[in-house]
Protein backbone atom coordinates (compact mmCIF):
# COMPACT_ATOMS: atom_id res chain seq x y z
CA UNK A 1 0.00 0.00 0.00
CA UNK A 2 3.05 2.25 0.86
CA UNK A 3 2.73 3.01 -3.63
CA UNK A 4 -0.46 4.36 -2.96
CA UNK A 5 -0.81 5.58 0.22
CA UNK A 6 -0.56 9.10 -1.04
CA UNK A 7 -3.44 9.29 -3.57
CA UNK A 8 -5.81 7.03 -1.47
CA UNK A 9 -5.18 8.99 1.77
CA UNK A 10 -5.80 12.42 -0.48
CA UNK A 11 -9.61 10.40 -0.96
CA UNK A 12 -9.77 9.27 2.63
CA UNK A 13 -9.35 13.16 3.53
CA UNK A 14 -11.87 14.05 1.14
CA UNK A 15 -14.44 11.81 2.96
CA UNK A 16 -14.84 9.97 -0.14
CA UNK A 17 -14.41 6.03 -0.76
CA UNK A 18 -12.15 4.14 -3.03
CA UNK A 19 -11.70 0.05 -3.23
CA UNK A 20 -8.23 -0.83 -2.29
CA UNK A 21 -6.86 -3.97 -3.66
CA UNK A 22 -3.82 -5.83 -2.19
CA UNK A 23 -2.08 -8.95 -3.21
CA UNK A 24 -1.91 -10.98 0.49
CA UNK A 25 -0.52 -14.20 -1.18
CA UNK A 26 1.73 -15.79 -4.24
CA UNK A 27 2.71 -18.85 -5.41
CA UNK A 28 4.90 -19.49 -7.85
CA UNK A 29 6.42 -16.89 -10.43
CA UNK A 30 4.03 -14.24 -9.22
CA UNK A 31 4.82 -10.86 -10.89
CA UNK A 32 4.36 -8.62 -7.51
CA UNK A 33 5.28 -9.83 -4.32
CA UNK A 34 2.68 -9.71 -1.06
CA UNK A 35 1.64 -6.20 -0.09
CA UNK A 36 1.58 -4.80 -3.78
CA UNK A 37 -2.15 -2.32 -4.38
CA UNK A 38 -4.18 -1.17 -6.65
CA UNK A 39 -6.84 1.45 -6.15
CA UNK A 40 -10.15 2.09 -7.63
CA UNK A 41 -11.02 5.47 -6.99
CA UNK A 42 -13.99 6.92 -6.34
CA UNK A 43 -14.27 8.37 -9.86
CA UNK A 44 -13.54 5.07 -11.45
CA UNK A 45 -9.85 6.18 -11.90
CA UNK A 46 -7.41 3.05 -11.39
CA UNK A 47 -3.95 3.66 -9.78
CA UNK A 48 -1.41 1.17 -8.76
CA UNK A 49 -0.68 -2.36 -10.08
CA UNK A 50 -1.29 -6.01 -8.52
CA UNK A 51 0.47 -7.60 -10.94
CA UNK A 52 2.12 -5.71 -13.43
CA UNK A 53 -0.62 -5.33 -15.94
CA UNK A 54 -1.57 -9.45 -16.08
CA UNK A 55 -5.09 -9.13 -13.80
CA UNK A 56 -5.67 -5.65 -13.40
CA UNK A 57 -8.90 -5.77 -15.45
CA UNK A 58 -10.27 -8.08 -13.51
CA UNK A 59 -9.66 -6.61 -10.22
CA UNK A 60 -10.72 -3.61 -11.06
CA UNK A 61 -14.32 -4.92 -12.00
CA UNK A 62 -13.92 -6.65 -8.28
CA UNK A 63 -13.06 -2.95 -6.73
CA UNK A 64 -15.95 -1.27 -9.01
CA UNK A 65 -18.83 -3.85 -7.15
CA UNK A 66 -16.84 -3.61 -3.53
CA UNK A 67 -17.33 0.40 -4.26
CA UNK A 68 -21.07 -0.68 -5.02
CA UNK A 69 -21.84 -2.16 -1.50
CA UNK A 70 -20.21 -6.06 -2.52
CA UNK A 71 -18.13 -7.15 0.71
CA UNK A 72 -14.85 -7.17 0.73
CA UNK A 73 -13.56 -10.58 -0.94
CA UNK A 74 -10.29 -12.76 -1.70
CA UNK A 75 -10.12 -13.68 -4.77
CA UNK A 76 -7.32 -15.91 -6.26
CA UNK A 77 -5.67 -15.36 -9.86
CA UNK A 78 -3.37 -18.42 -11.59
CA UNK A 79 -3.03 -21.24 -13.80
CA UNK A 80 -5.14 -23.18 -11.18
CA UNK A 81 -8.22 -21.12 -12.59
CA UNK A 82 -10.62 -21.98 -15.52
CA UNK A 83 -10.57 -17.96 -16.18
CA UNK A 84 -6.45 -18.25 -15.94
CA UNK A 85 -5.60 -16.98 -19.68
CA UNK A 86 -9.12 -14.75 -19.67
CA UNK A 87 -7.79 -12.79 -17.07
CA UNK A 88 -4.21 -12.29 -18.67
CA UNK A 89 -2.22 -14.41 -15.57
CA UNK A 90 -0.06 -16.00 -18.57
CA UNK A 91 3.20 -15.95 -16.63
CA UNK A 92 2.51 -19.11 -14.58
CA UNK A 93 2.10 -18.17 -11.16
CA UNK A 94 -0.58 -17.33 -9.26
CA UNK A 95 -2.06 -13.81 -6.90
CA UNK A 96 -4.31 -14.00 -3.89
CA UNK A 97 -5.70 -10.56 -4.03
CA UNK A 98 -7.96 -8.65 -1.22
CA UNK A 99 -10.24 -6.40 -2.12
CA UNK A 100 -11.73 -4.11 0.48
CA UNK A 101 -14.01 -0.39 0.66
CA UNK A 102 -11.86 2.41 2.42
CA UNK A 103 -13.20 5.09 3.97
CA UNK A 104 -13.11 7.18 7.20
CA UNK A 105 -15.88 4.86 8.63
CA UNK A 106 -14.01 1.37 7.75
CA UNK A 107 -10.04 2.50 8.07
CA UNK A 108 -10.15 5.44 10.69
CA UNK A 109 -6.83 4.93 11.73
CA UNK A 110 -5.53 5.46 7.58
CA UNK A 111 -4.41 9.11 8.33
CA UNK A 112 -2.07 8.23 11.30
CA UNK A 113 -0.68 5.07 9.40
CA UNK A 114 0.17 7.29 6.41
CA UNK A 115 1.74 10.21 9.20
CA UNK A 116 3.64 7.19 10.32
CA UNK A 117 4.81 5.97 7.00
CA UNK A 118 5.78 9.82 5.94
CA UNK A 119 7.77 9.81 9.57
CA UNK A 120 9.31 7.06 8.90
CA UNK A 121 8.41 5.52 12.37
CA UNK A 122 7.16 1.71 12.35
CA UNK A 123 3.39 0.32 12.35
CA UNK A 124 1.80 -2.41 10.81
CA UNK A 125 -1.94 -3.68 9.92
CA UNK A 126 -3.53 -7.17 10.55
CA UNK A 127 -6.46 -7.82 8.67
CA UNK A 128 -8.26 -11.06 8.35
CA UNK A 129 -9.09 -11.42 4.60
CA UNK A 130 -10.43 -15.25 5.16
CA UNK A 131 -12.16 -16.61 7.45
CA UNK A 132 -14.91 -15.25 10.25
CA UNK A 133 -15.04 -11.97 10.10
CA UNK A 134 -13.22 -11.09 6.85
CA UNK A 135 -12.28 -7.34 6.88
CA UNK A 136 -11.64 -6.46 10.59
CA UNK A 137 -8.54 -4.62 11.26
CA UNK A 138 -5.53 -4.15 14.27
CA UNK A 139 -3.22 -1.67 13.71
CA UNK A 140 -0.01 -2.50 15.91
CA UNK A 141 2.40 0.07 17.02
CA UNK A 142 5.57 -1.29 18.79
CA UNK A 143 3.62 0.39 22.09
CA UNK A 144 0.09 0.12 21.50
CA UNK A 145 -2.56 -0.89 18.77
CA UNK A 146 -6.35 0.14 17.85
CA UNK A 147 -8.85 -1.83 16.39
CA UNK A 148 -9.97 -5.64 16.84
CA UNK A 149 -10.27 -8.84 14.92
CA UNK A 150 -13.65 -9.87 17.07
CA UNK A 151 -11.50 -11.72 20.45
CA UNK A 152 -9.21 -10.84 22.68
CA UNK A 153 -7.23 -13.94 22.62
CA UNK A 154 -7.22 -13.77 18.83
CA UNK A 155 -5.86 -9.50 19.28
CA UNK A 156 -3.27 -10.73 21.90
CA UNK A 157 -1.56 -13.32 19.49
CA UNK A 158 -2.08 -11.19 15.72
CA UNK A 159 -0.29 -8.55 18.21
CA UNK A 160 2.17 -10.51 19.06
CA UNK A 161 2.92 -12.30 16.11
CA UNK A 162 2.28 -8.93 13.97
CA UNK A 163 5.54 -7.02 16.18
CA UNK A 164 7.44 -9.82 15.45
CA UNK A 165 7.24 -9.45 11.84
CA UNK A 166 7.78 -5.45 11.96
CA UNK A 167 10.74 -5.81 13.55
CA UNK A 168 11.69 -8.25 10.76
CA UNK A 169 9.93 -5.93 7.88
CA UNK A 170 8.10 -8.92 6.74
CA UNK A 171 4.74 -8.68 5.15
CA UNK A 172 2.88 -12.10 4.81
CA UNK A 173 -0.25 -14.17 5.16
CA UNK A 174 -0.36 -15.42 8.43
CA UNK A 175 -2.96 -18.30 9.69
CA UNK A 176 -4.55 -19.04 12.94
CA UNK A 177 -7.89 -20.87 14.64
CA UNK A 178 -10.72 -18.56 14.61
CA UNK A 179 -9.90 -17.27 18.88
CA UNK A 180 -5.79 -17.15 18.20
CA UNK A 181 -5.09 -20.46 18.13
CA UNK A 182 -1.15 -21.23 17.03
CA UNK A 183 -1.20 -23.85 14.19
CA UNK A 184 -5.14 -23.45 14.21
CA UNK A 185 -6.94 -22.87 10.33
CA UNK A 186 -9.42 -21.47 9.62
CA UNK A 187 -8.38 -17.51 9.46
CA UNK A 188 -6.41 -15.79 7.62
CA UNK A 189 -4.74 -12.69 8.31
CA UNK A 190 -2.45 -10.26 6.49
CA UNK A 191 0.23 -8.71 7.88
CA UNK A 192 1.02 -5.51 5.91
CA UNK A 193 4.69 -3.98 7.64
CA UNK A 194 5.96 -0.38 7.15
CA UNK A 195 9.05 -0.15 8.84
CA UNK A 196 11.69 2.48 8.24
CA UNK A 197 13.89 2.05 4.85
CA UNK A 198 16.41 -0.38 5.35
CA UNK A 199 19.81 1.53 6.60
CA UNK A 200 23.07 1.01 4.36
CA UNK A 201 25.95 2.80 6.00
CA UNK A 202 29.03 3.46 3.66
CA UNK A 203 32.18 3.65 5.83
CA UNK A 204 35.26 5.31 3.75
CA UNK A 205 34.43 8.27 1.71
CA UNK A 206 35.87 7.57 -1.20
CA UNK A 207 35.01 7.87 -5.30
CA UNK A 208 33.32 3.81 -4.43
CA UNK A 209 31.49 5.25 -2.09
CA UNK A 210 29.17 7.63 -3.82
CA UNK A 211 28.73 5.64 -6.50
CA UNK A 212 27.61 2.83 -3.78
CA UNK A 213 25.39 5.93 -1.96
CA UNK A 214 23.73 6.41 -5.41
CA UNK A 215 22.86 2.56 -5.59
CA UNK A 216 21.56 2.48 -1.98
CA UNK A 217 19.25 5.86 -2.57
CA UNK A 218 18.24 3.64 -5.45
CA UNK A 219 17.41 0.61 -3.78
CA UNK A 220 14.85 2.70 -1.34
CA UNK A 221 17.70 2.39 1.32
CA UNK A 222 18.77 5.24 4.18
CA UNK A 223 22.15 5.75 3.00
CA UNK A 224 24.77 7.39 5.73
CA UNK A 225 28.63 8.00 4.50
CA UNK A 226 30.99 7.87 7.73
CA UNK A 227 34.55 8.90 7.66
CA UNK A 228 36.86 10.53 9.94
CA UNK A 229 38.52 12.50 7.50
CA UNK A 230 36.93 16.06 7.33
CA UNK A 231 38.73 17.24 3.90
CA UNK A 232 36.65 13.97 2.44
CA UNK A 233 33.09 13.78 4.67
CA UNK A 234 31.70 16.30 2.87
CA UNK A 235 27.56 16.63 1.91
CA UNK A 236 28.79 18.15 -1.04
CA UNK A 237 30.85 15.08 -2.27
CA UNK A 238 27.46 12.73 -1.76
CA UNK A 239 24.56 14.48 -2.77
CA UNK A 240 22.54 11.42 -2.73
CA UNK A 241 23.17 10.17 0.71
CA UNK A 242 20.49 10.46 3.45
CA UNK A 243 23.49 12.08 5.74
CA UNK A 244 27.22 12.22 5.91
CA UNK A 245 29.20 11.63 9.28
CA UNK A 246 32.70 13.09 10.14
CA UNK A 247 33.36 10.68 13.65
CA UNK A 248 35.77 7.49 13.88
CA UNK A 249 34.07 3.88 11.97
CA UNK A 250 33.88 2.06 14.68
CA UNK A 251 32.70 4.94 17.31
CA UNK A 252 29.77 5.73 14.96
CA UNK A 253 28.78 2.16 14.52
CA UNK A 254 28.99 1.23 17.75
CA UNK A 255 26.95 4.46 18.80
CA UNK A 256 24.28 3.61 16.69
CA UNK A 257 24.42 -0.23 17.97
CA UNK A 258 23.53 1.28 21.66
CA UNK A 259 20.83 3.91 20.57
CA UNK A 260 19.06 0.69 19.29
CA UNK A 261 19.32 2.19 15.30
CA UNK A 262 21.01 -1.46 13.85
CA UNK A 263 19.43 -4.13 13.01
CA UNK A 264 18.95 -7.50 10.58
CA UNK A 265 18.06 -5.24 8.07
CA UNK A 266 21.04 -2.91 8.29
CA UNK A 267 23.49 -3.77 5.44
CA UNK A 268 27.38 -2.42 6.40
CA UNK A 269 29.62 -1.69 3.14
CA UNK A 270 33.15 -1.25 4.81
CA UNK A 271 35.54 0.78 1.77
CA UNK A 272 38.31 2.39 3.11
CA UNK A 273 40.75 -1.04 2.54
CA UNK A 274 42.67 1.16 5.60
CA UNK A 275 43.42 -1.40 8.77
CA UNK A 276 43.43 2.01 11.12
CA UNK A 277 39.87 1.90 10.24
CA UNK A 278 38.60 -1.22 9.21
CA UNK A 279 40.23 -3.15 11.74
CA UNK A 280 38.40 -1.86 14.66
CA UNK A 281 35.42 -1.12 12.67
CA UNK A 282 35.02 -4.72 11.61
CA UNK A 283 35.74 -5.92 15.01
CA UNK A 284 32.88 -4.12 16.76
CA UNK A 285 30.68 -5.28 13.31
CA UNK A 286 31.28 -8.90 13.28
CA UNK A 287 30.02 -8.73 17.16
CA UNK A 288 26.99 -7.38 16.90
CA UNK A 289 24.18 -9.98 16.42
CA UNK A 290 21.80 -8.23 14.14
CA UNK A 291 23.60 -7.04 11.08
CA UNK A 292 22.33 -8.06 7.62
CA UNK A 293 25.22 -7.72 5.62
CA UNK A 294 28.68 -7.09 6.29
CA UNK A 295 30.67 -6.32 3.02
CA UNK A 296 34.41 -4.99 2.75
CA UNK A 297 36.63 -3.91 -0.14
CA UNK A 298 39.93 -4.86 -0.58
CA UNK A 299 42.61 -7.04 -2.75
CA UNK A 300 42.95 -10.75 -1.60
CA UNK A 301 46.27 -9.41 -0.19
CA UNK A 302 44.53 -6.77 1.84
CA UNK A 303 41.81 -9.52 2.34
CA UNK A 304 44.20 -11.56 3.97
CA UNK A 305 46.38 -9.41 5.79
CA UNK A 306 43.03 -7.80 7.45
CA UNK A 307 42.15 -11.34 8.39
CA UNK A 308 45.21 -11.58 10.50
CA UNK A 309 44.52 -8.53 12.18
CA UNK A 310 40.81 -9.22 13.02
CA UNK A 311 42.24 -12.84 14.30
CA UNK A 312 45.51 -11.22 16.34
CA UNK A 313 42.30 -8.71 18.09
CA UNK A 314 40.24 -11.68 18.90
CA UNK A 315 37.57 -11.93 16.51
CA UNK A 316 37.02 -16.29 16.01
CA UNK A 317 36.37 -17.63 12.73
CA UNK A 318 32.97 -17.97 13.00
CA UNK A 319 32.54 -13.88 13.40
CA UNK A 320 34.52 -13.28 10.50
CA UNK A 321 32.50 -15.73 8.07
CA UNK A 322 29.89 -13.14 8.37
CA UNK A 323 32.07 -10.97 6.47
CA UNK A 324 32.13 -10.71 2.58
CA UNK A 325 35.77 -9.99 1.54
CA UNK A 326 36.71 -9.37 -1.32
CA UNK A 327 33.34 -7.26 -1.08
CA UNK A 328 30.46 -7.51 -4.08
CA UNK A 329 29.64 -10.36 -6.75
CA UNK A 330 32.15 -11.05 -9.44
CA UNK A 331 31.02 -9.51 -12.54
CA UNK A 332 34.05 -8.25 -14.31
CA UNK A 333 33.34 -4.46 -12.81
CA UNK A 334 35.90 -1.52 -13.17
CA UNK A 335 34.72 1.37 -12.36
CA UNK A 336 32.70 3.01 -9.51
CA UNK A 337 28.92 2.37 -11.32
CA UNK A 338 29.99 -1.08 -11.97
CA UNK A 339 31.62 -1.94 -8.36
CA UNK A 340 28.73 -0.32 -6.97
CA UNK A 341 25.99 -3.09 -9.08
CA UNK A 342 28.42 -5.87 -8.50
CA UNK A 343 27.91 -4.64 -4.22
CA UNK A 344 24.36 -4.38 -4.52
CA UNK A 345 23.67 -8.01 -6.15
CA UNK A 346 25.40 -9.22 -3.24
CA UNK A 347 23.41 -7.60 -0.83
CA UNK A 348 20.49 -8.39 -2.58
CA UNK A 349 21.71 -12.75 -2.88
CA UNK A 350 22.58 -12.29 0.69
CA UNK A 351 18.63 -10.60 1.21
CA UNK A 352 17.18 -13.30 -0.42
CA UNK A 353 19.40 -16.61 -0.43
CA UNK A 354 20.66 -16.05 -4.17
CA UNK A 355 23.83 -17.68 -5.41
CA UNK A 356 24.64 -15.37 -8.33
CA UNK A 357 23.93 -17.70 -10.40
CA UNK A 358 22.55 -16.28 -14.23
CA UNK A 359 18.86 -17.29 -14.85
CA UNK A 360 19.35 -18.57 -18.03
CA UNK A 361 21.30 -21.52 -16.50
CA UNK A 362 18.71 -22.62 -13.80
CA UNK A 363 16.17 -24.95 -13.70
CA UNK A 364 12.70 -25.03 -12.42
CA UNK A 365 10.92 -21.79 -10.88
CA UNK A 366 12.21 -18.47 -11.02
CA UNK A 367 11.77 -17.88 -7.05
CA UNK A 368 13.19 -19.94 -5.54
CA UNK A 369 11.45 -19.57 -2.09
CA UNK A 370 7.97 -19.05 -3.60
CA UNK A 371 6.95 -22.86 -4.22
CA UNK A 372 4.78 -23.36 -1.02
CA UNK A 373 0.96 -21.92 -0.71
CA UNK A 374 0.75 -18.58 0.34
CA UNK A 375 0.58 -18.17 4.30
CA UNK A 376 2.50 -19.30 7.19
CA UNK A 377 1.32 -20.86 10.49
CA UNK A 378 1.34 -18.46 13.50
CA UNK A 379 3.41 -21.04 15.91
CA UNK A 380 6.30 -21.11 13.20
CA UNK A 381 6.33 -17.57 12.94
CA UNK A 382 6.39 -16.54 16.77
CA UNK A 383 9.41 -19.38 16.36
CA UNK A 384 11.44 -17.72 13.91
CA UNK A 385 10.97 -14.11 14.46
CA UNK A 386 12.17 -13.64 17.94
Amino acid sequence: MRDVLGTLEGWWDEGRSAALATVVGTFRSAPRQPGASMLVGPDGQAVGSVSGGCVEGAVYELGSDVLRGEDPTLQRYGVSDDDAFAVGLTCGGILDVFVEQVDRESYPQLGEIAAAVRDHRPVATATIVSGPGVGRRLVVWPDRVEGSLGSERLDDAVRDDTRGLLAAGRTTLVTYGTDGERRGEGLGVFVESFAPPPRLIVFGAIDFAAAVARMGTFLGMRVTVCDARPVFATSSRFPEAHEVILEWPHRYLAAEAEAGRIDGRTALAVLTHDPKFDVPLLEVALRLPEIGYIGAMGSRRTHHDRLERLREAGVTDGELARMSSPIGLDLGARTPEETAVSIAAEMIAHQWGGDGTPLSDRQGPIHGDSNVEPGIQAAELTHNSR
